[in-house]
């Protein structure tokens, strides 16, 4: 696995990547991991300064590179996270399908074609290459994309594309169910620092509610956020404690922005709320339009009007958000576990072509397994004692 950062810091790799380890390793897969930042840099590269030590990170990185290129003919295909190199031209990917002629899976989980840099390291923009994920989808053996819209544009390169949704452990850590009988809720938010900007669309109806109804508002970060609001319970992320300060929560939030960017997203907020039965309100971009179901597990909004309607009827009423709740892990059980989706995940690996499912324009496709009358059992009888509890 080629990846960006260190093991167990990065939601992406962590949910798209490390989730499967283990499932590799059950059918005779040995993986091993490389990072192109180390702890070190991973520390530094999201703030502010440190040049000296971001430039010490990417030189370690781009030597950690270098040194694979003795090692590459072990291994049987390489799952690529976005890039070899987080600069420049593509010439690793280049070096390793044209020369060594090995079989990468290319996987992404934003529109990486669309140049994007962070505050923090606007210096790089310069640098980095964005033209060159085109050229990485053509060489690539097979790719994985995490929703349709990545599918679609992947396709106009190269025809072996699978929708490889990211997916929650719906077994084993996302296995609880939100407690909606509390006398105060809690709104959630979640997620990193660079997605901190899209709560600024909820503030104005946030800040309306709170006029009239006492609430706190959750945010787990990487960052602490600067929201004129009351009652913000900042919670710094760590692994361990995503699930149980989420759970803890009774309405899940995610705003968007509607442009290409936000259309390359892939719901993930959305799939930790739901997975632990709490409804959500969000915007109507992308993805979030298959995850969430109007008045099923959540709502959308599209003006302050809305986020302030819907926050206020979940707010209200307990029962209904005791049975969105309830309706909204059902279908990440289905939809985006790690159980439903093992299947599909392990045919990236397969070298017959005719195990790859692939997306078209005009057909849609559901890329699921079959979910097991025990595990369905399993998942209800868990759902029964919690809210019996």
């Amino acid at each position: 696995m080629i990846v960006q950062y260190p093991e167990n810091v990065s939601p992406c790799q962590r949910f798209r990547f490390e989730l499967y380890k283990d499932l590799l390793k059950k059918n005779g897969y040995s993986v091993t991991t490389k990072s192109f930042l180390d702890k070190k840099g991973y520390e530094v590269v999201h703030r502010y300064g440190f040049f000296l030590k971001k430039m010490s990170a990417l030189l370690n990185g781009f030597i950690g590179r270098l040194l694979l290129i003795p090692q590459i003919g072990k291994y049987d295909f390489i799952l690529l996270q976005r890039e070899f190199a987080p600069i420049g031209p593509p010439i690793f990917e280049w070096l390793f399908i044209k020369l060594f002629q090995k079989k990468i899976i290319y996987d992404f989980d934003d529109a990486i074609w669309i140049p994007s840099v962070s505050e923090q390291n606007s210096l790089a923009g310069n640098f980095k290459n964005a033209k060159k994920v085109k050229d990485i989808c053509k060489w690539a053996y097979r790719i994985s994309g995490g929703n349709e819209y990545l599918c679609n544009y992947a396709k106009q390169f190269n025809e072996n594309v699978v929708y490889n949704p990211t997916c929650v452990d719906t077994e084993k850590k996302y296995n609880v169910l939100a407690n909606h009988d509390v006398e105060k809720i809690t709104i959630a938010w979640t997620g990193s620092f660079s997605t901190l900007k899209y709560l600024a669309i909820t503030e104005n109806a946030l800040k309306k509610l709170q006029e009239k109804y006492d609430f706190n508002i959750k945010i787990i970060c990487n960052q602490k956020p600067s929201l004129a609001l009351r009652n913000i319970q900042y919670v710094e992320w760590t692994e361990a404690n995503e699930v149980s300060e989420l759970a803890s929560c009774q309405i899940g939030l995610m705003p968007l922005t509607c442009d290409e960017w936000s259309e390359g997203k892939c719901g993930f907020k959305l799939i930790q709320y739901l997975s632990l039965g709490i409804p959500s309100v969000s915007s109507s971009v992308g993805v979030n339009k298959k995850i969430i179901e109007e008045g099923v597990n959540g709502f959308f909004a599209h003006s302050d009007e809305d986020w302030y309607s819907s926050i206020e009827k979940l707010i209200l009423n307990a029962d209904l958000r005791k049975k969105m709740g309830v309706a909204g892990r059902e279908k990440m059980i289905a939809q985006y576990s790690l159980q439903s989706n093992e299947s599909n995940f392990l045919n990236l690996f397969s070298n017959n072509e005719s195990d790859v499912l692939t997306l078209n324009h005009s057909t849609k496709i559901s890329l699921r397994k079959i979910i097991n009358i025990k595990t369905v059992s399993n998942a209800l009888f868990r759902r029964e004692n919690a809210l019996n509890k």
